[in-house]
């Protein structure tokens, strides 16, 4: 595709000592489409000035907030301000700045969850879908070729008619009360008012969700929660399974735990329909299993000729050379700017490019933990999962 010129990206959050800022950041210039023009990078602003200086940045387009970025970008000619911003905080400061930066006319990348409540996740949608503006909110693993690969040939009924599906994620660096030793991310990811009232299902259940969702290409309409709190002193869930149906009739099994001593970060998908079925991994995430009732297991390998469309299109490197998280956020934002450019000028974009989460998955993903809380709390077995906009 022929550029006139490079996005130029905006950064709010992602001061020192931030990892998703790294990562998000790493992940949006890979393929050189777009280039660090600006950044608010804390709301110390002492802060932002240090992490500007790290990334090189003119001190003139390093901000104290990300008001005065946007008020002051303004003043900038077209072709130097910044076309689009990224918001990597927080999820309390998801919001406000989400609002604001569309409400300017610039694009948005946002970090996942939506928002920090389902009621601002709601006002979020309206002004998403009012605006002309394009919306990304990255949940890195469905940037991976081979989840891409197992939602297109479901998609495409190799595997049947979708019968059940088994999403897990375990995490264990929460395993003990790690806020209370001055850590900054658990600090944060703990605490209702910054994370928002459900901690593990806020936090990894919301991607769970999503995968789910995503590679099946099936709605869930209702749920079953049963949190946990397994640390003592700790005042939002850090474990918790959900049984979930699906609108085609299947059934399906969701655990998250950020206290599973030991486990990294392995989430994993099952998906069985009445032909076969799949099951992937993030920690072997070059390798999809394929497994069928009369024949011997299949295992498809990234960047192999045998693939399909979506999984192509998100392959960086020829078999064998490994492929991770970092291009997984690569991809999604690569997709994202092809879609900028194809609005620019006026073109369709390709549908592999338009693969990439939205804002209908973002109000998906908060009216999950809105129903997963009611139901938790509930006396009665089953919620009907049901979306407000």
């Amino acid at each position: 595709m022929s550029t006139t010129k490079k996005l130029k990206l905006g950064l709010v959050g992602g001061g020192p000592g931030s990892f998703i800022g790294a990562i998000h950041l790493n992940g949006a210039l890979m393929d050189g489409m777009f280039e660090l023009a600006a950044g608010a990078f804390s709301s110390d602003p002492e802060k932002s000035r240090i992490r500007g200086e790290e990334l090189m940045l003119p001190p003139n387009r390093v901000y104290g907030s990300y008001d005065e970025m946007f008020e002051k970008e303004l003043e900038l000619p077209e072709s130097e301000r910044i076309d689009v911003v990224c918001i990597v905080t927080p999820n309390n400061v998801h919001f406000d700045p989400t609002i604001k930066a569309l409400k300017y006319g610039f694009h948005v990348a946002l970090d996942k969850p939506l928002t920090l409540n389902y009621q601002e996740a709601k006002e979020l949608y309206k002004a998403v879908k009012a605006s002309d503006k394009l919306f990304l909110l990255t949940h890195t693993y469905s940037g991976y070729p081979m989840i891409k690969q197992a939602k297109q040939m479901i998609a495409e009924g190799q595997i049947g008619e979708v019968r059940k599906v088994y999403v897990e994620y375990p995490q264990g660096w929460l395993w003990k009360l790690l806020e209370s030793e001055e850590n900054k991310q658990a600090a944060w990811r703990t605490d209702p008012t910054k994370n928002g009232l459900a901690g593990c299902m806020g936090d990894i259940g919301t991607h769970a969700f999503h995968m789910a969702e995503y590679i099946t290409g099936l709605k869930v309409s209702q749920l079953c929660a049963d949190l946990y709190i397994k640390i003592e002193g700790r005042p939002i869930d850090d474990d918790g399974v959900v049984l979930m149906r699906f609108e085609n009739g299947a059934s399906g099994v969701l655990m998250a735990s950020q206290t599973d001593t030991g486990a990294e970060n392995n989430l994993k998908v099952r998906v069985y329909g009445d032909k076969g079925g799949l099951e992937w991994e993030q920690e072997l995430n070059n390798s999809l299993l394929v497994r069928w009732p009369d024949q011997p297991d299949q295992i498809y390998r990234a960047g192999t000729g045998y693939l399909g469309s979506l999984a192509n299109e998100n392959t960086r490197t020829p078999a064998g050379h490994p492929e991770g998280y970092v291009e997984a956020f690569a991809n999604l934002y690569r997709n994202f700017a092809r879609c900028i450019y194809a609005q620019q000028k006026g073109e369709t974009p390709k549908p592999e490019w338009e693969d990439f989460p939205g804002i209908e998955d973002g109000i998906r993903g908060m009216a999950f933990i809105d129903h997963v809380l009611k139901s938790n709390k509930s006396d009665q077995k089953w919620t009907p999962f049901i979306v407000e906009k």
